[in-house]
């Protein structure tokens, strides 16, 4: 039975390594490149399938029919990611991310979302797509066309699912188009850019606040980088540590993705009836540790993880 099914982009990565990021008309040297496997859902699917074991992660997206395709139908084989509840489009290539990163590890990222915006709401209706949804005990939504997000939330809260969302890019809708979507969540997840463009706040308490007045039952989970997680639910505030990598003896290579480790790991956690705080630890180390790693998808299984967790 699936634990949890992640629903998204899935995209082809390729990074490039450079010392600085170029001004305006600037060329500089590019000193490696990567072509990897990405995108937030794919990303947070393998994530979560390397810490629940095979067959417990499902993803559904949508993909061209182009060796992009081919070579991520093989990898999430390979992870044990159940790919059945992807679509495939004839007529427009699968998604693809162009990084530069510097040498602080530090990034910019420009997306083709490609098929990546043609999985719609009407999709959600296949057989096997609603099957996974219903079998699942916890709906993960990261980002599709906003309007697949919406339907599927609504579903998801209809049958009792837990529903945790990460709006990546579709946090800059903004706060009216967004509050029908967060009124069918439990945890809203975003890091600090992505809740200021939605919320529009100076502050993380009143970020939160705003947030929380469109539903009382929300926990909205600030991802806050190597500093951490913040939670605020009601009227508490916990604050979760992240790992410390230098007394670790390790140190960053590439920060892209370690949102998405943070998500797959958190919604792990949550799968296995875990504290929140508990949780929150697991989605910052696994995020702590995907940072040393080169690949978007450097995410730990799950004995790496709990050696660092002690």
């Amino acid at each position: 039975m699936v634990i949890t099914v992640v629903v998204g982009a899935i995209n082809w990565d390729t990074t490039l390594f450079v010392d600085k990021f170029p001004r305006r008309g600037e060329e500089v040297v590019v000193r490696r490149i990567r072509h990897v496997p990405g995108g937030k859902a794919g990303n947070a699917a393998v994530a979560a399938a390397r810490l629940l074991g095979p067959n417990n992660v499902a993803i559904i997206g949508a993909l061209g029919n182009d060796w992009v395709a081919s070579e991520h139908t093989r990898i999430f084989k390979q992870e044990g990611v159940d790919f059945s509840g992807l679509k495939r489009n004839d007529s427009v290539q699968s998604g693809q991310a162009h990084i530069v990163v510097d040498k602080t590890g530090e990034n910019v990222i420009h997306t083709y979302f490609g098929a990546n915006a043609t999985i719609l709401p009407e999709d959600l209706d296949d057989a096997n797509r609603r099957q996974l949804i219903e079998n699942a005990s916890i709906i993960t939504i990261m980002d599709p066309p906003f309007r697949t997000s919406l339907k599927l939330a609504q579903e998801a809260k209809k049958l009792n699912k837990i529903v945790a969302w990460d709006p990546g890019v579709k946090s800059q809708l903004g706060y009216d188009t967004t509050s029908a979507l967060l009124q069918n969540v439990d945890y809203f997840l975003a890091n600090e850019s992505e809740i200021g463009f939605l919320t529009r706040t100076k502050t993380r308490a009143m970020a939160a606040r705003k947030l929380l007045r469109v539903n009382q039952k929300l926990k909205v989970i600030m991802k806050l980088g190597a500093r951490g997680s913040l939670m605020y639910s009601g009227t508490k505030r916990i604050v979760s540590q992240g790992l410390d990598l230098k007394l670790a003896g390790l140190r960053v290579v590439n920060t892209v993705g370690c949102g998405d480790a943070f998500l797959g790991a958190f919604v792990a956690a949550i799968s296995e009836d875990r504290p929140d705080l508990e949780a929150l630890k697991w989605a910052n180390f696994a995020a702590g540790l995907k940072a040393t790693r080169p690949e978007t998808r450097g995410s730990p299984d799950r004995a790496t993880l709990m050696k660092y967790l002690g």
